[in-house]
């Protein structure tokens, strides 16, 4: 299953762009610790990537912690940390309109771990040694 609902080259370079500089933006602030939230500090969070819809207003922030531990915590600090995030973005960013931030948890490693165990399963390796 997908994560996005729209791939890379169907966003114009605009969307991506800007999706980039919040996820910069984002990154920077979770490194310094500047939400002054205890569970923030106490983890090393990665901003995977940004995803703004067409209009710029809305921006979906996949997130991931220091190897997935306390996620569910940390989605929650982030979620009751947004509106300071969305102020901090709105002023770094310099649109006419601050995007309206979602954090979401990445799960595109998961996704990539489960294919390679299906890769590694002693079925499928017999098929790919015929070749």
């Amino acid at each position: 299953m997908s994560r996005h609902s729209s791939t890379p080259e169907q966003q114009s370079v605009r969307d991506l762009k800007v999706g980039e500089r919040v996820r910069h933006i984002l990154s920077e602030l979770l490194a310094r610790g500047e939400a002054h939230d205890d569970v923030l500090t106490a983890h090393s969070v990665s901003v995977t990537e940004v995803r703004m819809t067409p209009d710029l207003r809305n921006a979906s922030a996949y997130v991931k912690p220091l190897l997935g531990k306390d996620e569910a915590e940390v989605l929650k600090a982030l979620r009751t940390n947004t509106a300071f995030f969305q102020r901090e973005v709105a002023k770094r960013l310099g649109l006419k309109f601050a995007p309206k931030l979602q954090f979401k948890p990445d799960e595109s490693f998961d996704e990539a771990d489960r294919i390679d165990r299906l890769l590694r399963d002693p079925k499928v390796m017999r098929d790919l040694d015929e070749d």
